[in-house]
């Protein structure tokens, strides 16, 4: 795969979760300026609207069918419904490549979560985008469709620190699934493909800066970030060279060459340098964060007292 011709969207239908705003809508109109057919999937109508706009701007060819529709993938049934009105507009075949960007974050501390914030944490983080790459595999796989289906976590699917309780989980099991299916999946043909990207200054992040603590947005501020559309490039980028671990920025780079484990190496050589630089630079990393959430600690402990905590 890696050494393979790279991958060409021309022509091909593309399905994208989480396609009305960022990430997923960055990439939709990259893919439709690439000549791609591309269906996109989000829950709230007056953003799909303005996103097939949108499409219809980057349409290279009037045979492209460019399309939205309004589901949530919070269960299985939904996201089973929502790849069959996609496909039905082709002939009711399987997409040939599936972008599985739908996704949001709650960021906050542990104490103050309720059971509720778990739940909807690996609902929203990991649910859905499992049930979608679940009902496109088992398509595919009917159909004999040679696809690609691409799963989004972050670099706090790499690594993790004070906030990320109720999602940093979610996305170190995407990237479980991830491995898992890059393995199985060899016996159909389908590849599988996962990106990490960091920080991305979205709608979702402006979202989640409304509980994220100020520790965390402190901790955050070393890391420089991207916009979705710098993002979607590094991930479509990543899709076309074949690369099963796609990293979004250098540092992402250093973690996924640290912590591997037995994914595919890019280059030999380079993850080799980048696994030497990363043994310096991430307990480097480490130490520093560490210190600040210790000098965190009396501030947090009035905040506790001052929310009721203890009460």
């Amino acid at each position: 795969m890696l050494f393979g011709k790279s991958w060409n969207p021309d022509g091909l239908h593309v399905y994208i979760t989480g396609g009305s705003t960022g990430l997923g809508l960055s990439a939709a109109l990259i893919l439709a300026r690439k000549g791609a057919h591309v269906s996109v999937v989000a829950r709230n109508q007056d953003k799909l609207d303005k996103a097939v706009i949108a499409m219809e701007e980057c349409r290279q060819n009037p045979n492209q069918l460019l399309a939205a529709y309004s589901f949530s993938l919070s269960d299985a049934a939904e996201s089973a419904a929502a790849l069959d009105a996609v496909c039905k507009p082709h002939g009711g075949r399987a997409p040939d490549a599936v972008f599985a960007c739908a996704g949001s974050s709650k960021p906050m501390f542990f104490m103050d979560m309720t059971p509720q914030d778990m739940q909807e944490g690996m609902v929203n983080g990991y649910w859905v985008q499992a049930w979608t790459a679940m009902a496109a595999a088992k398509k595919m796989v009917r159909e004999g469709t040679k696809g690609k289906i691409v799963l989004v976590s972050s670099t706090l699917g790499y690594m993790s620190f004070i906030g990320w309780a109720s999602y940093s989980p979610a996305k170190h099991a995407l990237r479980g699934l991830a491995d898992t299916l890059q393995s199985e999946f060899m016996l159909y043909d389908i590849d599988i493909h996962i990106f990490f990207p960091p920080t991305m200054f979205t709608p979702g992040f402006d979202e989640e800066n409304k509980t994220k603590p100020r520790i965390v947005r402190e901790i955050e501020g070393t890391d420089d970030g991207s916009t979705a559309d710098e993002a979607a490039m590094a991930m479509i980028h990543g899709v076309q060279r074949g690369y099963a671990h796609i990293a979004g920025n250098m540092i992402t780079e250093l973690f996924r060459a640290s912590t591997r484990g037995t994914a595919p190496r890019h280059n030999v050589f380079l993850d080799t340098l980048y696994d030497m630089a990363a043994s310096i630079i991430a307990p480097i990393w480490r130490m520093s964060v560490d210190k600040r959430v210790r000098a965190h600690r009396a501030e947090h402990n009035q905040y506790l007292h001052d929310s009721g905590f203890f009460s």
